[in-house]
């Protein structure tokens, strides 16, 4: 085979199989530069230009990684990311790693070099179809002597289980695509194939997903519903298409058993739901009485991430029900509950003929609960009211009021999302919150969170300065296109997380250079250095005036907000040992 016929086989190749992606369902590629991966760039390119893909470009393959994680998390879809070879691969570990722990599809596209490279000392060439397998739901490499010597149906075949795959349950896959040389067919040479292939319509295969059928064979049985009982429901992790379904099943779950719901701010749960305890993180332990014994549990998914509910959930003993969606490995790190895998909306519709009503001491609990939560709200906003100085609890206690209905925000997975747990709890249910707690790493926060905002559009993302100054390099993405997403910066001069742990250190000092790091960058310089435009909010009292700036601008924004990590630390500690005093007394805190 001629040089030139190679380099137009491999684009040939390139784009049958992304095409087959797409008709498929592929939405999104997010592409990195490189030569060896030049086929696939042609393919993803011309194909853009056809309008079957949306492509965005980026330099730093781990931002890439977190950013097609994004457009994954908000679509329900696969997204692919396509790199050239080497050390490009393991830059997508992170990615690969909280999409796993995640339950997101992603299809990780990767160039190589063919095995007569391999072994012998060829530039870049590395062991890189080893580099995301313990992360991935299947790995698959095409022929070891290129791409272009795959027969049509075996491309079909490589595609179709990449796909099916990367859904089944949700997570990444990995396809090693090895491209002899040349790789780069002339301009004429890509005219004129594409021009010779056809191009389907952009109509794509709807995700399939089993129909729900009753008393599937091996559903667990649920527990005895004339007893009281708690449901907690940590993150949702499944596709977007599930969760009509899930709601549906939760819904028809807390009318008819009466029972609390304890829900992470994660759950995606409707705001109006029944039984739904709201700011149960601040009443936990004491609050939430024990006056009806050990309760019957059924969780949802993963644990929230709560080390008073996980003391409690222990109280309760053994016996307790797990819920996953499709997620077979194990999800309960307490070792306390039996697990089944098939979602709740098949577990309930096996479950649901043996709930005749609830009991009036699962209405006692409920009552008795739903009281103690109404008090605190009314404390949290009487003691920490939306004017004045900046602290972290008096912010997200602030921040509900002054969003849009339905704005979908993410947090980091740091204090961010703590605390909108403990005192944003009265928003649950309000909009979609997002945070990516499978692996709870701060990489990728400012490029996943403008993956979600390509897809859903206006986008908060509340980030901690650590966290922010980990992806600078999504800064390039934001300023690459115009993506609604309002950045609110915790700027509290280092890893505020770590004041509320209990580490000791010699020394302030000692404790700022090992844990806390406090960078000297300034945030808004280097977004406006990116063409992003940002302010600074000196009060409680301008925070609504500037979200709705932010909102406003329909681009990418950073609004940056100062408070102080060591007297918020302590402030946080008060406020839960005047909750468990004032439970103790029977009443409400103290200011």
């Amino acid at each position: 085979m001629s040089g030139l016929s190679l380099a137009t086989d491999n684009l040939r190749a390139a784009i049958r199989l992304l095409l087959q992606l797409q008709q498929l369902g592929l939405q999104h590629v997010v592409l990195c530069p490189g030569s060896r991966s030049a086929p696939l760039a042609l393919a993803a390119g011309g194909l853009a230009e056809r309008g079957l893909l949306d492509l965005v470009t980026a330099i730093d393959e781990r931002s890439a990684g977190f950013h097609a994680l994004g457009l994954a998390a908000a679509s329900g879809r696969p997204v692919a990311v396509i790199t050239t070879s080497g050390t490009a691969v393991a830059n997508l570990l992170p990615a690969a790693v909280e999409a796993d722990r995640s339950s997101i599809p992603l299809l990780f596209l990767t160039g190589d070099r063919p095995e007569r490279l391999k072994n012998c000392g060829a530039n870049q060439t590395v062991n890189q179809e080893d580099f995301l397998t313990s992360a991935c739901r299947w790995m698959a490499s095409g022929p070891v002597d290129g791409l272009h010597g795959l027969l049509a149906e075996e491309l079909r075949s490589l595609t179709a289980q990449a796909w099916e795959r990367s859904l089944q349950p949700p997570g990444p896959v990995h396809l090693n695509l090895p491209f002899e040389e040349p790789l780069h067919p002339s301009a004429e040479q890509q005219q004129q194939l594409w021009s010779r292939m056809a191009m389907p319509s952009d109509a794509r295969v709807p995700l399939s997903r089993p129909a729900i059928t009753p008393h599937r064979s091996g559903v667990l049985r649920g527990p005895d519903w004339s007893r009281p009982g708690v449901v907690v429901a940590g993150p949702w992790r499944g596709l977007a298409a599930d969760l009509p379904a899930y709601q549906q099943a939760l819904q028809e779950l807390m009318d008819r058993t009466g029972w609390p719901l304890l829900a992470d701010p994660l759950a995606a749960v409707p705001y109006q739901l029944s039984g739904l305890i709201r700011h149960w993180d601040l009443l936990l332990p004491t609050d939430l009485g024990d006056q009806f014994g050990s309760l019957q549990v059924l969780r949802l998914g993963p644990l929230p991430a709560s080390r008073r509910l996980e003391a409690w959930l222990r109280f309760q003993g053994s016996g307790q029900w797990l819920i996953t969606e499709g997620d077979a490995r194990c999800l309960d790190p307490l070792g306390l509950s039996h697990q089944d895998s098939h979602g709740l909306a098949r577990w309930w519709q096996a479950n649901r003929d043996g709930v005749r009503f609830a009991p009036q001491r699962s209405a006692d609990l409920l009552r008795g609960w739903q009281q103690a939560d109404h008090r605190l709200h009314t404390r949290l906003q009487s003691l920490l009211p939306p004017a004045g100085a900046i602290s972290e609890p008096a912010l997200m206690t602030a921040l509900p009021d002054c969003l849009p209905k339905r704005l979908p925000v993410m947090l980091a997975a740091s204090s961010p999302v703590r605390d909108w747990q403990a005192f944003a709890a009265a928003d649950i249910g309000a909009r979609r919150c997002y945070s990516f707690r499978g692996a709870s790493g701060i990489d990728g926060t400012l490029s996943l969170a403008l993956g979600l905002a390509k897809v859903l559009g206006p986008t908060l993302l509340i980030s901690g300065d650590l966290a922010l100054q980990h992806d600078s390099n999504g800064w390039l993405l934001a300023s690459a296109s115009v993506l609604p997403l309002v950045v609110l910066l915790i700027d509290n001069g280092g890893g505020g997380i770590f004041g509320q742990l209990p580490i000791p250190a010699t020394s302030p000092a000692a404790f700022d250079q090992l844990f806390a790091m406090p960078q000297r960058c300034d945030p808004l310089a280097l977004a406006a250095a990116h063409g992003v435009p940002g302010r600074q909010i000196s009060c409680l009292d301008d925070l609504p005036a500037a979200l709705e700036w932010g909102l406003a601008q329909q681009s990418t924004v950073l609004l940056r907000v100062c408070t102080d990590r060591v007297d918020d630390a302590e402030l946080r500690r008060h406020w839960r040992d005047a909750l468990i005093n004032a439970s103790a007394r029977g009443g409400t805190t103290d200011g």
